[in-house]
């Protein structure tokens, strides 16, 4: 795998470049759509590719793991066979669902984490360097390495522990990675995570630790909890004047508009989140004019496009009346539209920001946009 950086903003940390994978290339900065059980929800992989136009998506190793098991992936040649989609994938480790199964009988131990299957109660373990093998057979591009996601608030004492051993976490995941083999003929890469809460010595502590890795790219992790968005911003800026300028850096489940676009500002290349498809399923549209909450009866007789700036796309070919009357309906289709058209537009607007950054622009397009972007219709 390959990174490159062709432009940077005169007056920010954004850049724009290229990851050139096995499956393709991925121009950056990127938004990659969360398919959590091997599909992004409501979304056929036809509409991924076109009119979305996703350059790499991602899978989720606890929800694939339990369902439908690595047989049956490792069976189908891995996860691009599996569910269709041709492009790059990127794995999360499981750490996430870990913090999220708080309250439910998991517990964390050195060796690694002990936990009951939300579908049905069995018990199963994650250690380091199970995950990085079940990654393996899941056959993502991108790899993450198996990290403690602390919760927010957490004590100071909590975020160190939680570090300490989320970094000799990564050095057993390295170890594994080194000693196995890809298993379906492509090359895959693991990217370590920078943690450490809110806490600004443990996050310069952690970057330093995962710097020093020398791996092809690096995350962030821990930094979309619950915590005020001034201490995600603070964080990831202090995180980024440490981590390598020549290697990736991934902000992990982040975000709104706004915080995309303040995170390309401090040198972010990567995001995904749940948001463009789980708000779209409740009725919240997002466009280049501003936030629609299609539930709202402003819109039931509005027969305007959904979004006038992509009137030759899906938006186009529904009115808000129309989608007001699905989503309220609850029809399946009501969601699958909405979704395409969330989707269509965190893509657009991650691609108008690398215009903008190879123009030099970026900065003060940003300063226009996000007020647009976040005001409600």
């Amino acid at each position: 795998m390959k990174f490159s950086i062709s432009h940077t903003d005169p007056s920010s940390k954004a850049r724009a470049g290229e990851i050139t994978t096995d499956h393709g290339t991925i121009q950056t900065p990127i938004f990659m759509p969360v398919g959590t059980a091997g599909t992004v929800k409501g979304v056929h992989i036809s509409e991924l590719t076109d009119p979305i136009k996703a350059q790499i998506i991602l899978g989720n190793t606890y929800h694939l793991y339990l369902r439908p098991g690595l047989e049956v992936i490792e069976k189908a040649g891995g996860l691009h066979k599996f569910n269709g989609w041709q492009g790059p994938i990127l794995t999360d480790s499981g750490g996430y669902q870990v913090y999220s199964l708080a309250g439910t009988g998991r517990k964390i131990q050195e060796e690694g984490v002990k936990f009951k299957s939300h579908i049905d109660g069995s018990i199963h373990y994650f250690t380091p360097e199970g995950v990085m093998d079940i990654q393996r057979t899941i056959g993502a591009d991108i790899m993450m390495a198996f990290d403690e996601c602390t919760p927010y608030p957490c004590t100071y004492e909590y975020a160190r522990k939680s570090m300490d051993m989320t970094h000799r976490w990564l050095d057993r995941c390295i170890t594994r990675f080194n000693e196995t083999d890809p298993k379906y003929g492509y090359n895959q890469t693991l990217f370590p995570i920078v943690q450490g809460s809110v806490y600004s010595d443990l996050r310069k502590v952690s970057a330093e630790y995962i710097a020093s890795k020398g791996a092809f790219g690096n995350a962030i992790g821990g930094l979309s909890v619950g915590e005020p968005v001034e201490d995600m911003y603070a964080m990831a800026d202090e995180v980024t004047d440490i981590l390598p300028k020549d290697k990736p850096r991934y902000l992990m489940g982040v975000g709104t508009p706004a915080n995309i676009l303040e995170g390309i500002a401090l040198g972010i290349d990567m995001f995904d989140c749940v948001m463009p498809t789980r708000n779209a399923r409740n009725g919240m549209i997002f466009t280049t004019q501003g936030i629609i909450n299609i539930k709202n009866k402003k819109w039931e007789s509005d027969f305007s496009v959904i979004d006038p700036h992509f009137v030759n796309e899906v938006h186009g070919q529904y009115t808000k009346s129309y989608l007001r009357h699905l989503v309220r309906c609850e029809e399946m289709l009501g969601a699958m539209i909405a979704s395409v058209c969330n989707l269509r537009f965190y893509l657009w607007m991650v691609g108008e920001a690398r215009k903008e950054i190879q123009a030099g622009t970026f900065t003060a397009w940003k300063n226009r946009m996000i007020p647009q972007f976040m005001h409600r219709l």
